[in-house]
């Protein structure tokens, strides 16, 4: 049996930017991406602390060290800039593998989406 669980969260950053008119997807700093164990492409979940909105998307890289943090296309009107999120993404796995995997947690800085 396979199940989905925690694979890796970026907890509470800030948006710094939303670009209504551009293809969809999230734009995320590869210095957080690669902290917290993330990919170009992968789909993650986002969860606005601010208004509760939980979007799914994908990840397309930013500028490393810009600690920038972009919703893009339709995702745009579900943030506003300042907005703290979560990005979170999942991975299916064995039951048994599941119990003993322990997921990437990423605390950066809220206000500069810095690795602290």
């Amino acid at each position: 049996m396979l199940v989905t669980v925690l694979k890796s969260k970026i907890h509470r950053v800030k948006v710094t930017q939303a670009e209504l008119n551009y293809i969809g997807s999230i734009t995320i700093d590869p210095d957080l991406m690669e902290a917290a164990n993330m990919i170009e492409g992968e789909k993650v979940q986002i969860v606005n602390v601010n208004n509760g909105e939980r979007i799914e998307t994908y990840i397309i890289t930013g500028k490393r060290g810009s600690g920038d943090i972009c919703l893009n296309g339709p995702a745009a009107r579900r943030v506003s800039v300042g907005d703290i999120i979560i990005i979170i993404t999942y991975a299916m796995m064995d039951f048994e593998e599941a119990k003993t995997f322990k997921p990437t947690l990423l605390f950066p800085n809220t206000e500069t989406n810095k690795i602290k």
